[in-house]
């Protein structure tokens, strides 16, 4: 089944893809991604380690700076079960919070000021999507 971002739109958790689709929706993704100044990021996983490690992929593959927890938010180690992770490249923050009921996936949301158009949400991608 082809995969195109277009495709991704509305669904409640990311598909599983075979490398050959991840490569076209990467292909499809980095000159969307080239237009926008900076990003934010939402990332709905099983437990707030497996958040972070996405989140982690994204900042290395994107050259991100790595983004630091908000300190006004929960301590990782506290939160059990679901979460969602709300990153914010702007800020250099980061935060996450439990939260059930949610599908598993990467969110990409770009932004630039200077061409509107530019900005669009991307995903849900699989949480694996910049991984090694």
């Amino acid at each position: 089944m082809s995969q195109g971002l277009a495709s991704l739109r509305g669904l409640r958790t990311a598909p599983s893809l075979d490398p050959a689709a991840l490569s076209e929706l990467r292909a499809e993704l980095e000159p969307l991604l080239a237009r926008c100044d900076w990003f934010t990021a939402g990332v709905m996983a099983a437990s707030a380690a497996a958040a972070v490690t996405c989140l982690r992929q994204v900042e290395t593959a994107l050259g991100w700076s790595q983004l630091q927890l908000d300190p006004a938010g929960v301590a990782l180690d506290s939160i059990e079960g679901p979460v969602f992770l709300k990153a914010n490249q702007n800020s250099g923050r980061f935060q996450v919070r439990a939260e059930t009921g949610l599908g598993e996936g990467l969110l990409i949301s770009g932004h630039c000021s200077a061409d509107t158009a530019a900005e669009d949400t991307w995903g849900p991608l699989p949480l694996d999507f910049f991984g090694p």
